[in-house]
């Protein structure tokens, strides 16, 4: 009896600025898959063209939530999906609920039209859906772009497509400028179908790397709708906030972890409950005692997907990088400049583990103090590089 596991026929494509890709064994990052130059082929990057310069005819719209001013990778590749099946004479506009102060022209948007009453702490689904529709009004797009998230995007563009009867795809695994598929009955099949007018992206269905870049507009663009969410329709309960130590490792969105440069277990616990941080550790610190194995990060224990994560006295291991891969923001505090986890990381401090742990205690108890109890949790690079001074 053959066991072998079969290669599934309807898996979905990528969709990259070369066209629809599958990844197969063996040529996955080879030369001229991807479009890109390949690894060493140049030490510079080059500028990048302008996708289109003629007068646009029609309009693509892309709506996604802010986080702390930038687009997530989600909301990153559903703008990807609006400029790679934009033709010359389409127009992508990207419509920010929040505070953006990214670059739009980078991530491939046309114009820009930011939101900031649009607190995404804040749940205001009627307001947002006035606005969303407003937009759409004014400038008449042939596609709506979202992301599928459970953070409000997903919601918003299901509560839009209710509301107008649009023709609408949710979890989009695969999608160009002709069609959309998902898969159907508990993934066991794959359907197909038109480009419908809102489109609600899965994750990873599009390849954010864009060859070109957009003319990043920024458009004044003002909605007055009268909000409607205080007038009883929807009530805002707040956030209601938990100590950390209780979130599981998979939704915290902020985690300091321990490898087998912390000695002082305990200094690095207190170090998490004054940032108000998940633990989480490497596979060598679990088998040693200090933490329990629900706190190992790696292939073999869990992956997280955290905005910043702080990884103190770990070298990085390849199984330990792949638990990390969908972070946004990766602090690296180790002796060693040339550990594998400092090419992975947006910032290496080389610094003793121990030391730094005592002075990133020290420098954020003492600004949360001059903050208030009440205040937002710090930023977490922002410290780092404070207690080294």
């Amino acid at each position: 009896m053959n066991n072998l596991k079969r290669i599934d026929p309807r898996r979905p494509f990528t969709i990259t600025a070369e066209g629809l890709k599958r990844i197969t064994a063996g040529v996955a990052g080879a030369a001229g898959l991807t479009g890109f130059p390949a690894p060493g082929s140049a030490h510079r990057e080059q500028p990048k063209p302008r996708r289109t310069t003629a007068t646009p005819q029609r309009v693509m719209l892309v709506a996604a939530h802010a986080d702390r001013g930038a687009l997530d990778d989600h909301a990153r590749q559903a703008l990807a999906a609006a400029a790679l099946i934009a033709d010359a004479h389409a127009e992508v506009v990207l419509l920010v609920f929040g505070e953006f102060t990214g670059d739009a022209a980078a991530l491939g948007a046309d114009k820009l039209i930011e939101l900031p009453m649009f607190d995404r702490r804040r749940f205001a689904p009627i307001d947002a859906l006035n606005a969303l529709a407003a937009c759409i009004a004014a400038y008449a797009p042939v596609h709506v772009f979202m992301p599928d998230n459970a953070t409000g995007d997903g919601d918003l563009g299901r509560r839009y497509a209710a509301a107008v009867n649009a023709s609408v795809a949710t979890h989009v695994v695969e999608i160009d400028a002709t069609h959309v598929a998902t898969y159907v009955q508990a993934n066991s099949a794959f359907a197909a179908r038109g480009l419908p007018e809102v489109v609600l992206l899965a994750p990873h269905a599009v390849d954010p790397k864009l060859p070109f870049i957009g003319a990043g507009e920024r458009v004044v663009w003002r909605f007055d709708g009268e909000p409607v969410s205080s007038k009883g329709v929807v009530r805002d309960l707040g956030i209601e906030e938990i100590d950390a130590a209780r979130l599981a490792l998979e939704e915290a969105d902020f985690i300091v972890s321990a490898g087998n440069g912390v000695s002082d277990v305990a200094a690095f616990e207190r170090l998490a409950s004054t940032l108000g941080a998940a633990i989480g550790a490497s596979r060598v610190a679990v088998d040693d005692g200090k933490f329990t194995r629900d706190k190992q990060i790696g292939a073999t224990g869990k992956t997280v997907e955290a905005s910043v994560y702080i990884a103190f006295g770990i070298s990085g291991a390849v199984q330990h990088l792949q638990g990390i891969k969908d972070c946004r923001h990766v602090i690296a505090v180790n002796l060693d400049a040339s550990a594998p986890i400092a090419k992975r990381a947006n910032l290496t401090v080389i610094a003793d583990a121990r030391e730094t742990i005592a002075a990133l205690t020290e420098a954020a108890a003492a600004a949360r103090s001059a903050r208030g109890t009440g205040a937002a949790l710090l930023d977490s690079a922002a410290v780092a590089e404070g207690a080294l001074v």
